[in-house]
Order: C-alpha cells, then structure tokens, then sequence
C-alpha cells in the first residue's frame, strides 16, 4: 500500500490576529517550543509517507516558507516533494481534487492519500500512526474515510460527526455530518457516545475518491480536469493559471463529497488534537502559574489573575486585570476578554475594510529571498533591514519615485547599479538613484543583511518595475522586490 500524505497549508487564520495575518497565516506562527504548526505537520507527514514524499497544497506565496520549513527536517528530500501552487483561495474540494489528478499521473489509482490541514497540533504520533493505517486500510477498501476525534467536551466550534454501523473495533460507517451545535445540542452528542469532532482529515483511496467526486461533485472534477490538463505538472512546483483556476467551484470536500457519497467510514481517533483556532485554545498549551496566568516571553502580572500574555520583543506589565488576553507584536497589540476572543476576526474585518497593512503584513516580510523588516517609515522616507539568504537573486528592476541607500551590515553582496557590477562587503554602501537599473544577489553560503533607506516622494511596493526575477513576479507590481 503506497501512502502519499497531501498537506492543505495556508488559510487567514483571523482570530489569531495580530500574530497570524495573511502574508503569514497560523501555520507559520511559532508556538511556546519555537517551532511552527506547518513543521510540526511535514514530520507527521514524512513519518507515514511511504516513500518520503508529500504532496504540499499552498499558494504561490507559502511556497518558499514551506520550502524552508521543509529543509529543516534532516529526513527531508526535496527532490521527492511537490508542491501545488494556487493562485488564489478555492476552498478544500479542487485543492484535494487537484492533489488527487496529482497522485494519480505519479502513482496511479490505488495510491492512498492521507489528507492533513497544516494547521492542526497532535503530540501522540504513535496514536496518530495508529489511526492513519486503520483509515488507509479502510480507505483501501473502498471508503472515503474520515478521522473523528473522540470528544472531550460539548464544544460548539467544531462540526460533529455521528457514526453509524461498526465496521470493526476503530472504525464505523458514517451515518450523518452536523453543522456545529448549540451548547445544549453539543452536551447531547456527548452524553450519546455516537458523535466525534469532524477533525478536516481525510484517508482516500485515489480512484475512490474521483469516483465519488464524479457521481457528487461532477463540475468539481471536470473543472479540475481541465485546469490540470492545461498545466505543465512535470516538475516538483505545479504553477496554476489564474483564470483557469478561477473556474473552479468554492466548495469544502465535505459539502461536494463527503455528506454526499455512498460508502464513507469515520475512525475513533483518540490521539491528541487541536485546531488551534483562537487565543484561549493558543493559551491552553501554555502552562499556569499559581494566579492562573500563561506567560509566554517577558512579561509582569502584579494582581492579575487568569490572564493569558503574549510577549514579544518589549515587556508587557499588567496590574489589577483579570481573564485577559494581551498579544503583543512590534506594530499591533490585542487586549482582548477571554469570553470574547472570537471576536479578533472582527477585528481583521475593520482592518481589511480601511484597507491597513497590519490585516495583511507584519513589520517583518517574508519573500522567496529571505525577509524585510521596515524599521522607519515617514512621509520623507523609508527604513529597511534586508536580510538575503545564500544563493538568492532580487529581481532587476528600477524605481520613478524613489532612489535607494544600501548599506551592508554583514556578509559581502554582489550589487547591479545601471551597467556596473561589483562585490559590496560589510561596512561599504552603494547609492541608487532614481530610474536606474538595479539589482541586489548573495552569491555566498552566509546570509547577508543590509540596511536600506529610501528617498523621494513615494515608497509603495508598486513602484516596482522589473525587468529580469527568478521568481516569476515581472507582472507582479505589488510584490515586493
């Protein structure tokens, strides 16, 4: 039996703002430990894939932090992940159709993927390893197999599950999907012992499930279909076009496929999980101190009792507060009841709708060739640190409005100003004036950081125009260099 783990990693994740935004959503957000959700998945998924490859559903902007992430599993062989990239947000059905047409061409109908969202935190991998090969057995048999997670508690922010006829001691058919209940509602599926928390992970055998999506999902299949068939999906990064892609519906796999198809099956699984999807569930894996407080970095509580703190680069004090949570980064900071920690997706919705960076972008961005942290921005100017990794190339282009300072702090950088090239090393700067070609590469094995600062009337990202970039973005004004 072939298993190909299919990772879905992306999503907003709007109620963990302001440390999940979308330029950098929960899957990339460092827990108490100092590592990511999306790193914690690619181990899960290497530890059951059969081969060491994983099929990786992102966007185009995931791909090189995924990539990066991916690199720091010493197991890891890049050579054997692919990665899909879409354009644009499509919902669960085309992302796990599309990864379905994918394993198909490489490994044929009877391969089995395992579906894993990114943003999910499971510790107990012998249980997780447990349930994955009784959905992967079930799913060889035919079922569109689902894992249920054993509930725990009457929590009304999961959709439930209510299983039907045992088929052995794990695992039963699948009688009815529920929408997620009220409180009272939620106590009854509990107290009944039928019903599980609809975990979003899936078991398919792959001709199974294309089965199924023709006889539930016609014009999801057929639309993935096409967009598949008008791809180039030879190499390991699979680039869909937008307007094809475009055509795709916008629907969950469990609306197109699984409150639909004929043989479903849901394992019992009772390894750990959490979706993580607020502040109180973040605040959970963070141990209390005597007052009932959960501290994570430098942080004071003097009379404060129940309060969950997320420090970041200044010390956060608090005094006399009870049952708050306090989210600290460098340029937004939440206060926030802890009844009220749903309504931080509010929040994001006042944020996009006066359309503010901080719904998008933190002060530090991260881009296929390392990241940028804006240090000053006023209207006379405008600060950058750049840090470059090895080997990575920013694109050859020129700015109407601006001209550029740029300092190296460390490491030695090969720079393009108009027709002339030459080594810039640490302590030495370059000036760049206004409608020059320019262009910044680190041709060594170290990083390189540099200060940049910006002078002129305008310092936008879309007085950007490029002429040559490794990375594909020429038509991508808004992308930053």
């Amino acid at each position: 039996m072939k298993i190909i783990p299919v990772i879905l990693s992306g999503g907003a994740g709007t109620r963990l703002w302001p440390v999940s935004r979308k330029a950098y959503p929960k899957p990339f957000m460092q827990l108490a430990d100092g590592k990511t959700l999306a790193e914690l998945t690619f181990d899960r998924a290497l530890n059951i894939a059969t081969e060491g490859e994983v099929v990786t559903v992102t966007s185009r902007d995931y791909y090189f932090l995924c990539k990066d992430i991916y690199k720091k599993n010493s197991q890891c062989d890049l050579e054997k992940q692919t990665f899909l990239l879409e354009p644009a947000g499509r919902n669960t059905a085309p992302a796990i159709a599309l990864a379905a047409l994918k394993v198909q061409q490489s490994h044929g109908d009877d391969a089995i993927m395992i579906v894993m969202p990114s943003d999910h935190l499971i510790k107990d991998s012998v249980t997780f390893n447990a349930a994955v090969k009784e959905a992967a057995e079930l799913a060889a048999a035919g079922y569109l197999t689902t894992f249920g997670i054993y509930p725990t508690a009457p929590e009304t922010g999961y959709g439930y599950i209510k299983a039907g006829k045992k088929l052995n001691e794990q695992a039963a058919e699948i009688e009815q999907f529920v929408e997620k209940p009220s409180l009272e509602v939620a106590k009854s599926y509990l107290a009944s012992g039928d019903y599980s928390w609809n975990s979003g992970m899936f078991a398919f055998r792959v001709g199974s499930l294309l089965e199924a999506l023709e006889q539930t999902a016609a014009d999801v299949l057929s639309e993935s279909i096409k967009c598949f068939a008008s791809t180039d999906t030879a190499g390991s990064q699979i680039e869909f076009e937008l307007q094809q892609f475009m055509q795709l519906p916008d629907i969950s796999i469990d609306y197109a496929v699984m409150e639909k198809a004929a043989k479903r099956a849901v394992v019992d699984s009772r390894f750990d999980w959490n979706d993580i999807g607020s502040w109180n569930a973040m605040a959970n894996l963070s141990e209390s101190d005597e007052a009932g407080n959960r501290i994570e970095g430098k942080a004071i509580t003097v009379d404060s009792r129940n309060c969950y703190i997320r420090a970041g680069d200044r010390l956060v004090a608090t005094v006399g507060v009870d049952d708050l949570m306090v989210v600290d980064t460098t340029d937004a900071v939440l206060i926030a009841h802890k009844d009220k920690a749903q309504g931080v997706k509010d929040v994001v919705q006042f944020l996009k709708a006066k359309d503010h960076e901080a719904a998008v972008f933190h002060k530090t961005v991260h881009r296929p060739w390392g990241s940028y942290t804006i240090l000053e921005d006023e209207d006379d100017c405008k600060v950058k640190r750049l840090v470059v990794k090895p080997g990575q190339v920013l694109s050859l282009q020129l700015h109407h409005k601006r001209s550029e300072h740029w300092t190296v702090v460390s490491g030695t950088a090969k720079v393009r100003v108009g027709d002339d090239e030459f080594m810039l090393e640490a302590n030495k700067s370059v000036y760049i004036p206004v409608e020059t070609l320019h262009r910044l590469e680190n041709p060594t094995d170290q990083d390189i950081a540099l200060i940049e600062v910006q002078c002129g009337s305008y310092f936008g990202e879309d007085d950007i125009v490029r002429f040559e970039d490794i990375y594909g973005r020429i038509d991508e004004q808004k992308a930053n260099s």
